[in-house]
């Protein structure tokens, strides 16, 4: 886990003891010695640092197995892996059952969750980065269904993720009218299984986040289609354990300096397909 701030206090104790053997042979004269010294002691805590970040590995196109190469990938990922690459940490890719997200990064067995992780109404629940995409929440339909709008969900069976946004959205008291239309609104862990059983029939739609339904119809060419209009919009953040500003201001200086530079979105444009680039937040 995150082995940093033990070491700035190990760092401290080294400069208090410094300072009181000043006089000693063989230690510096130097007014710049201790700085030096817990500059150095600081980087080689970077180096020891391992990230560990929570993630639904079956939440394309933000974090997921990619099947040719066995490796856990996409775009918060790559994010990830940028982000420890200028701070000298190691990253370790954790997927999590997302109903146990909460327990997982109470616990610290995470240090975040940065995986598509919706900021609006959760805002008192974690300490948040910056808010760092625009989604939408839609209503994904097979390709031949006579579904063209959302008063065309009436008596019809709606699936989605367990505790996603999308959830979040239809229990809100804004979409209560919408939902009241629904003959069931089912949920199940896995957005790839509701797809699976929204192409079978088994349910007549799939709510859910715009990126991973692009990812869908572009992986199940002519099999599904979205309907125009969201459901509902809000922002991505990358969430941390509640009272965490030490590690969240770390992160968030790094991610600055990469969306500054570009790098931000150039790892986006990997992923054009998914309509990523267009909904980055690119501006405080």
């Amino acid at each position: 886990m995150m082995k940093k701030f033990a070491a700035m206090l190990l760092t401290g104790a080294m400069a208090v003891s410094l300072m009181a053997c000043g006089g000693s042979s063989g230690a510096s004269t130097s007014a710049d010695a201790p700085a030096e010294e817990a500059a150095e002691a600081d980087a080689a805590a970077d180096e020891d640092t391992v990230f560990v970040v929570g993630f639904d590995a079956e939440y394309p196109p933000y974090g997921y197995l990619d099947i040719e190469t066995n490796e856990y990938t996409g775009f918060d990922l790559e994010l990830a892996q940028e982000l420890c690459n200028r701070r000298g940490w190691t990253l370790e890719k954790k997927p999590i059952n997302w109903d146990n997200k909460d327990a997982e990064i109470d616990s610290g067995s995470i240090d975040c969750i940065w995986n598509g992780m919706t900021y609006t109404g959760r805002e008192e629940l974690y300490t948040w980065s910056d808010p760092y995409v625009n989604n939408s929440i839609v209503i994904a339909v097979n390709a031949d269904s006579d579904i063209q709008t959302a008063a065309d969900l009436a008596d019809k069976i709606v699936i989605t993720q367990s505790d996603s946004s999308a959830l979040t959205a239809l229990e809100s008291e804004e979409l209560a009218a919408l939902r009241g239309t629904f003959k069931e609104l089912q949920q199940n862990p896995s957005y790839n299984t509701c797809f699976q059983d929204l192409q079978t029939g088994a349910v007549q739609a799939v709510a859910v986040d715009i990126g991973v339904a692009q990812y869908q119809m572009r992986n199940n060419e002519g099999k599904f289609r979205i309907l125009e209009e969201p459901i509902s919009t809000e922002q991505y953040a990358i969430a941390f354990k509640l009272g965490n500003e030490a590690l969240r201001d770390q992160v968030q200086e790094t991610y600055d300096e990469m969306l500054a530079d570009g790098t931000v979105m150039k790892i986006a444009q990997n992923y054009a397909e998914d309509n990523l680039p267009d909904m980055l937040i690119t501006e405080k």
